[in-house]
């Protein structure tokens, strides 16, 4: 009678494991399928911050919800793939039927599309690992918050690649108390938190830093 008492908690569990797992893969590409196409309606119809703010940080958001909420490493790959893809299929879609730009989102060709999506799916395994709890969990989240921190720099000083002047102050400051909230919650302790944002800074400054001096012509880029 135990082991059977047992047998079916353990089958219970696992069917709630599963029943999770399929579930997070529906959110995943529905949530998707949602985030593209109401960010190829907003474009160009509503306030430009909101534009500004949306794309592409919306997206990031998915990535990085959908990478830390995963049951594990290759349901994490292939689940941010899932959402990734049909985000960029839907604004791709949405695009083309307003008569837009179809790459804007992603860039010229086929490059720019496999590029948008490497870089989601990384942004959504590094969201994952910061669900470790040691000192890896905290460059994680810490890598996560200096590469959001550096596009808003990049977007946002005068000089540095892709710089949009209107980006400052408005939608600059709130990406950044964004940014630093999203490390905060990825970490579950204090010092965890400090570790997290001090990497985020040192890396941020880092990247930001290696932009200039390739603008100002410190050194020659490859190629």
């Amino acid at each position: 009678m135990n082991n059977t008492t047992i047998e079916y908690a353990d089958f219970a569990e696992y069917d709630r494991r599963q029943r999770a797992i399929e579930h997070h893969l529906l959110g995943a590409f529905f949530g998707g399928l949602a985030v593209g196409m109401l960010g190829m309606l907003l474009s160009g119809n509503g306030p430009h911050w909101a534009g500004q703010i949306y794309d592409p940080y919306a997206y990031l958001a998915l990535s990085l919800v959908v990478g830390a909420t995963a049951s594990g490493f290759a349901w994490a790959l292939l689940t941010t793939f899932l959402a990734s893809l049909s985000t960029l299929v839907a604004a791709i879609g949405a695009s083309a039927l307003r008569g837009a730009d179809p790459f804007h989102l992603t860039g010229p060709g086929a490059a720019g599309l496999n590029w948008t999506l490497a870089l989601l799916v990384c942004l959504g395994l590094l969201a994952y690992a910061t669900r470790r709890d040691d000192v890896w969990g905290d460059v994680a989240a810490g890598a996560v918050g200096a590469a959001l921190i550096a596009d808003v720099v990049a977007r946002a000083a005068p000089g540095v690649v892709e710089s949009e002047q209107s980006f400052w102050p408005g939608p600059a400051v709130v990406i950044g108390v964004l940014t630093v909230a999203a490390v905060l919650v990825l970490r579950r302790n204090v010092r965890g938190r400090v570790r997290a944002l001090a990497l985020s800074a040192t890396l941020a400054g880092l990247v930001t830093a290696g932009m200039t001096a390739a603008m100002a012509g410190w050194f020659p880029l490859a190629g």
